[in-house]
């Protein structure tokens, strides 16, 4: 929170705070009930002026009003100018003191009494939003069931260590993170990733904190402990990038800051000014309202409570954003730029073609193929492996970078990579056609000569047209750059409706076309997180997919897509540049307020208790505005998918 708000310092950090995670309900604010209280005894003080009641009587109820409001801002206003540091606290402290000087004690009550309603109001709503953002750790269940001492036995999920093994059983919740020792079930991981559609999952499978068993029985080996599983990092990771700041909260924190010594100046030469004209107690009182009139708080807080909004709102549906700054930038966003293999498509390559050669069989052309591909970790190793029969016993194999394999196989030399490191030959017909069809094609050599090829082809994910066709109705310029040829990238842009497409790039020149787009339009690239890192670092926001439980892309970059969805990319870039909107209206209120109440107090239109009605009810307003940031509109439709009843543990 900005050092131009009145808030103690207890309350000013820039991440979490105690006094803030204490706070549940609206009457545990302790600004909030001093209020309340304060504002009984004005009434009391009202009523009684309003019977007729003698000043013994009401005035002693307006001095106490003043001190149990006051109480809730002057000792940390006194605090923070023993360390050198003025905010809008010290202007009502002043304004409050002055009003006293003046004999205008009711004044001075109501003063404080406002102020305090405001800073409770203002309190209630971020620890509100980041309560949003904790519940996620509400999702590990209680207890877990694990294997000890040939029994199961219940333990809470801090007691679990790395090595134990859960008993999972339907329609329960992963206390932490793990790994699937036996048995098949379909996992709901809506809470933590936004995807509604139940992930089928066996042996092997890495699973995640919070996520709901359904169909079958399980024995996960512990692979995180509670205090460091996915669902605990996505909350720390955005609890503490919260305090980074954007262009917009900046330029608040700055107006703020240089407004409240230029204020007090102000006020000190209106108060000179009465002594010169003769009147000096009229221009006391109003230097005083001025003071009140040009409060930045409401510009302190509009940009923080705007924040924390919108950042909780995207978390809880599995997109993870890096505080105020990558959230700005978002907002700015115009061109995307996107990855091809595992953000536009699949990730799961299929042999879709096999064409032999001369005199080679399919059989033999694909066992030569698996037997160089035999241990490669490349996605079309593993579908070519998937597609072959059999393994020809190759030897020697070596890896030739950006072209392909090469081996012994009997004493001749095979090989196996793309087109023009291999001559196509009689296969160039073949190769093209494959190419057409959005399919990667490779050669296989065999002494020399050319003896089949193969298209590779990983599908567009379902989904991913009418993403992209979303994106250009929205007004953004969507890019695709991917390793792969010109003529299958070219067809899988088409297929995908997207019109500019850069093949054929290596890591680093991804990074440099980057850097052209940026030069035209704010970029964002979307990619996996890992093998993009040098695209993703290089573009204003750097969108991670697929993020779940992958530390590198959860640290390393500004937005993570913690599922495999492609919805969520539209749906967050709508959500980000709805929340710009607000923090741009939030700031402009806040300035026009300022600017039409100083004049007005200056020349004594308003007095004291109306500017600090006015100031107070505008505070109100902002921060209900910044609070929208944090519920879905109509066109983001930014919403955390419910889990299904089915798959909730019968009561």
């Amino acid at each position: 929170m900005s050092d131009a708000c009145g808030c103690s310092d207890d309350k000013a950090g820039a991440g979490e705070s105690e006094g803030v995670e204490e706070v549940v309900g609206f009457w545990q604010v302790g600004e909030v009930r001093a209020a309340a209280v304060a504002g009984v005894l004005l009434l009391a003080a009202w009523i009684a002026s309003l019977a007729g009641g003698p000043p013994w009587l009401t005035l002693p109820l307006e001095i106490l009003a003043l001190l149990v409001a006051a109480w809730t801002f002057v000792p940390s206003t006194l605090r923070r100018l023993a360390k050198g540091r003025i905010g809008v606290g010290t202007l009502m402290t002043i304004a409050a003191v002055g009003a006293v000087a003046l004999g205008q004690f009711g004044e001075a009550a109501m003063l404080a009494f406002l102020y305090a309603i405001s800073e409770g109001l203002e309190e209630y709503s971020l620890a509100k939003t980041r309560r949003g953002l904790r519940a996620l750790l509400d999702l590990v269940p209680a207890e877990a069931t694990v294997l000890r001492g040939g029994g199961e036995v219940a333990v809470s999920p801090a007691e679990l260590v790395p090595g134990d093994v859960m008993v999972v059983r339907p329609g329960e919740r992963l206390a932490t993170d793990g790994t699937i020792v036996t048995g098949r079930t379909s996992l709901d991981t809506s809470a933590l990733t936004g995807e509604s559609v139940p992930v089928e999952a066996g042996p092997g499978t890495e699973v995640y904190a919070g996520s709901i068993n359904g169909t079958g029985p399980l024995e996960v080996e512990v692979t995180s402990t509670a205090e460091n599983n996915s669902l605990a990092r996505i909350v720390h990771i955005v609890e503490a990038e919260q305090s980074r700041k954007g262009p917009g909260q900046r330029l608040a924190d700055s107006i703020a800051g240089k407004l409240v010594p230029g204020i007090l100046i102000a006020a000190a030469l209106i108060v000179v000014f009465g002594f010169i004209v003769g009147d000096p107690v009229l221009w006391f009182e109003r230097a005083l309202v001025v003071l009140v009139a040009a409060s930045p708080c409401a510009l302190a807080i509009s940009v923080p409570v705007t924040v924390v909004a919108s950042v909780g709102a995207a978390s809880r549906i599995g997109v993870l954003i890096k505080g105020g700054g990558a959230l700005e930038t978002l907002g700015r966003i115009r061109t995307v730029a996107l990855d091809k293999t595992g953000t536009l498509t699949r990730n799961k390559p299929a042999v879709i073609d096999v064409v032999p050669a001369g005199s080679a069989t399919r059989e033999r052309m694909l066992a030569v193929a698996a037997g160089l591909e035999a241990r490669s970790e490349h996605p079309l190793a593993r579908a070519i492996l998937a597609a072959a029969p059999d393994r020809a016993a190759v030897t020697d194999v070596n890896a030739v970078p950006g072209s392909g394999l090469e081996g012994r196989l009997e004493g001749r030399r095979v090989r196996l990579g793309r087109p023009g490191w291999i001559d196509a030959g009689p296969l160039a017909t073949d190769v093209e056609r494959m190419q057409h069809t959005g399919a990667t094609a490779v050669l296989i050599e065999d002494d020399g000569q050319a003896i089949g090829a193969i298209a590779v082809r990983d599908e567009l994910r379902p989904e991913a047209r009418e993403v992209i066709a979303r994106l250009n109705r929205s007004g953004y310029t969507t890019v695709m750059l991917t390793g792969d040829n010109l003529i299958t990238a070219t067809a899988l842009g088409q297929a995908a409706g997207i019109r500019e497409v850069h093949a054929g790039l290596l890591p680093e020149d991804k990074a440099e076309i980057i850097r052209t787009l940026m030069a035209r339009q704010p970029t964002a690239m979307v990619g996996d997180g890992v093998n993009d890192a040098p695209a993703l670092a290089t573009a204003d926001t750097g969108i991670a997919m697929g993020a779940m439980g992958t530390d590198v892309a959860i640290e390393t970059a500004d937005i993570a897509l913690m599922g495999e969805d492609l919805n969520h990319l539209p749906q967050v870039l709508d959500h980000a540049r709805r929340t710009r909107r607000i923090m741009l209206q939030n700031v402009g209120l806040s300035l026009a307020l300022i600017a039409v109440l100083i004049p007005l107090a200056l020349f004594g239109a308003l007095g004291l208790a109306a500017v600090v009605l006015i100031h107070e009810l505008a505070e109100i307003v902002v921060i209900a505005n910044g609070v929208r940031a944090g519920r879905p509109g109509r066109k983001t439709g930014l919403m955390a998918v419910q889990p299904s009843p089915a798959m909730e543990p019968a009561a």
